[in-house]
């Protein structure tokens, strides 16, 4: 290869390791943020014909939040329960405003220890970081808030004893007043609740309501990511545009003096959601899709109560009729073939729920790839391998026509070495010599860099897929490779193992410094990578190619190890295609004797007297 093959080589190698360099040192995860301080908020019922805002609704009686009248504790914690037990969940309701607020994914723990907790994402008002959903009505004009079920509301059980997937619940509350309210709950095999509301005026009055549901969330998450490539916070699906708001963002909001908090309105839409999302779970309020509903993100400066809301238009029940509404709630695990199943019946672009980034064109294919490697042979690591196989597969023509030019550079050698000699110091000459020497052979010179140009999007988009996907999560490799989402478990520091002492905590110095098996691996395949040509006679090419393969070394030693089992296989059969192309070009790589001259220290040559 010659130099000016080798600088096209490093400018795109180079670009590569700048953009790494970039995103690990300008983008780690910084420390998770404590919720913020309130101020007042009030409330205004809505009017004939409108949507409603039940905001103030929301009760705040977690311990670190602002003292609240709404609610008391005490009536939270005595408050009847009805169990909530599935395949897949746990968790319960309480009766006391009819609210979801336990909930444990069953298939799911907070780590791989032996006695790690099940994974909770509901939690009750009296918790701290509590969130929990609440289905309800809001009075319109005319009619008495007070006739209407509010947070505070007791509703009775009438109807099953626990919520299962084929044996709903149902709870009932009488105003005294004429209007009797009954709401069914039921959930399927996965994570899907359905709420019905009825509501049957049995008076000689006819009153106007609004159904509403309402995702409440007290302070801000403690085990924030906050990652560049990762949202976290407010996710809204409204007739195709999807949307995304960070925690940060929610007090930023314009104030609005008739919900009483600062909020962020959608358009009246037909088909959407809203939620909350977190690193791996979800939470998302569902109105029957093709129905009216308003979708509505708030934030409750008072009480530190962040609260996503979908509003359905105002309805009139008259004397002796039922009005009734269903909306459904999603509480789980974001994994892509319940979503995908979700989404398949009827719930809208329910798969975009998962963060996939602004090149979704590229991660989601990715994806699709790597979850059908993983049924197909039920490994997530060898998964990784057959996409890379897959993938090289698809360039391998651009490959092929890259070390077939390279080749012929080889080839060119002798006739580029004349052209420097007749040149001399003349640059000019000698690249217009060379131009016109690359025109007559047919000879791209930038044809070597184009299939490490194509790796820097795939490489990141493969990144994004390992970094926000829940299904590789606690994935199994082999032997201490027990979660590819996490960075390799091993180290330098014992030996792998070998010395009766522990490894360095991960994100530590220790632990970029005593490397593990996988980066090790991927140093030296990129070094083995190198070696199929000859060093480069340039002195600062020749220091820049011995560095990189340690420098990437290290600096990949904290990435996903699912992410570094990607690129050791890339450079394996990068080096595999490489070797035999070029052989089959007629040039034979001399792989042991460039290996023995990057060990060989050149003398420098005395000068003549």
């Amino acid at each position: 290869m010659d130099n000016d093959q080798n600088k096209n080589l490093i400018i795109a190698t180079a670009l590569s390791f700048v953009v790494i360099l970039v995103w690990f040192v300008l983008f780690p995860p910084p420390e998770p943020q404590t919720p913020l301080d309130g101020t007042t908020a009030s409330q205004t019922a809505p009017t004939e014909g409108s949507l409603a805002t039940p905001s103030a609704d929301v009760p705040a009686t977690a311990p670190a939040a602002t003292a609240s009248t709404d609610t008391a504790p005490s009536a939270l914690e005595t408050a009847p329960r009805v169990s909530i037990e599935t395949t897949r969940l746990s968790g319960s309701l309480s009766l006391l405003g009819g609210r979801i607020d336990e909930l444990l994914l069953n298939d799911y723990r907070t780590s791989l220890d032996e006695d790690a907790t099940t994974v909770e994402i509901l939690f009750p008002a009296t918790e701290p970081n509590a969130q929990y959903a609440l289905h309800g009505w809001a009075a319109a004009a005319g009619v008495d808030p007070g006739a209407v079920p509010g947070p505070n509301t007791e509703w009775q059980l009438t109807d099953g004893e626990t919520l299962g997937v084929d044996t709903p619940v149902t709870l009932s509350w009488d105003n005294g007043a004429g209007l009797l309210f009954t709401k069914q709950i039921a959930i399927d095999s996965d994570f899907l609740f359905t709420i019905t509301q009825s509501v049957e005026n049995t008076g000689d009055i006819a009153a106007s309501i609004a159904p509403y549901a309402v995702l409440a969330r007290h302070g801000i998450p403690t085990d924030l990511k906050n990652f560049f490539i990762l949202h976290e916070g407010v996710v809204t699906m409204t007739d195709g545009e999807y949307s995304e708001t960070d925690w940060d963002e929610m007090p930023e909001f314009e104030f609005n003096p008739r919900a009483g908090a600062r909020t962020q309105e959608n358009n009246i839409t037909e088909n959407g959601w809203i939620g909350f999302t977190d690193h791996f779970w979800m939470s998302v309020l569902i109105p029957t899709q093709g129905t009216a509903f308003k979708s509505v993100a708030k934030y409750d400066e008072r009480r530190d109560i962040y609260q996503t809301e979908a509003v359905s238009p105002v309805q009139t029940v008259a004397p002796g009729q039922t009005i009734s509404n269903t909306t459904q709630f999603f509480a789980g695990a974001k994994e892509w073939d319940v979503l995908k199943a979700y989404e398949d019946a009827g719930v809208y672009n329910f798969i975009d729920s998962i963060d996939w980034g602004w090149f979704a064109f590229l991660t989601k294919p990715i994806f699709w790839l790597l979850h059908q490697f993983n049924i197909l042979i039920g490994n997530m690591g060898v998964a990784i391998i057959a996409l890379t196989l897959f993938i090289k597969a698809l360039l391998f023509p651009l490959a092929y026509k890259s070390y077939v030019s390279m080749a012929k550079m080889k080839e060119l050698q002798p006739k580029m070495e004349k052209l420097k000699e007749e040149a001399g110091d003349d640059r000019q000459k000698m690249q217009q010599g060379m131009m016109a020497l690359y025109k007559k052979e047919k000879v791209n010179p930038a044809a070597g860099c184009l299939p490490i140009l194509l790796q820097i999007p795939i490489f990141f988009s493969l990144y994004k897929v390992i970094f926000v996907t829940i299904e590789l999560r606690h994935a199994p490799f082999f032997g201490p490779f027990q979660d590819l989402s996490a960075p390799d478990p091993t180290s330098i520091f014992n030996f792998y193992g070998l010395l009766p002492w522990g490894t360095p905590e991960v994100g530590s110095i220790m632990a970029l410094v005593f490397i593990g098996i996988l980066p090790l691996l991927l140093g030296i395949s990129m070094w083995l990578q190198q070696k199929l040509n000859p060093a480069p006679t340039d002195p600062t090419q020749q220091m820049i190619f011995a560095w990189m393969p340690w420098v990437f070394m290290f600096m990949l030693g904290s990435f996903a190890s699912g992410l570094v089992v990607y690129w050791i296989a890339n450079n394996t059969i990068t080096f595999t295609q490489q070797y035999l192309i070029m052989r089959s070009q007629g040039y034979k790589p001399d792989l042991l004797g460039n290996i023995k001259g990057g060990f060989t220290r050149k003398s420098k040559t005395e000068p003549k007297k």
